[in-house]
């Protein structure tokens, strides 16, 4: 059950974590190309964001019952995962809030920014925020990393 769990943590936050990387990495630029201008991507990418969204509820509640069952010695370690899942849900709650101020500048099919001005800032906030959010979950990978190992130590000690 153990090996299940941890299983299904990593699938959670490649699935989320790493879709955000790709996308941002990959589809963004190449969209942007094929289509012609940033503004044609932001339809589509106003469309993927929803998804991810959800994608990242999913993990967060996957993630905080982790930490919740995870049996770490490490007072230290723990207080550190569970700030980082806080600021990463945090985020998560901002990011939702962006889009919905995004979704408000722009046409009710989300194909053209209509109003103009307050789109860029908010924009960029929301870039801002996916990217302290994917940092810290980098960092909460890592610390969870750690804290199974020394679960697994704990678990089932070497024979000396």
């Amino acid at each position: 059950m153990l090996t299940a769990r941890r299983f299904v943590v990593l699938q959670s936050l490649l699935i989320w974590q790493g879709g955000f990387l790709f996308y941002a990495a990959v589809v963004v630029p190449a969209g942007t190309e094929v289509l012609g201008s940033a503004a044609a991507q932001g339809t589509i990418t106003a469309r993927v964001t929803d998804t991810m969204n959800a994608l990242g509820l999913v993990a967060l509640t996957i993630l905080v019952l982790d930490l919740r069952l995870t049996h770490d010695q490490n007072s230290q370690r723990t207080a550190i995962r569970w700030w980082c899942w806080s600021v990463a849900l945090l985020c998560q709650g901002l990011l939702f809030y962006f889009h919905m101020l995004l979704d408000a500048f722009m046409d009710p099919a989300r194909t053209r920014i209509v109003i103009g001005p307050p789109f860029r800032p908010v924009h960029r906030m929301y870039l801002w925020t996916i990217s302290v959010q994917w940092f810290v979950c980098l960092l909460l990978l890592w610390f969870n990393l750690q804290a199974w190992r020394a679960e697994e130590r704990t678990v089932h000690p070497s024979p000396q």
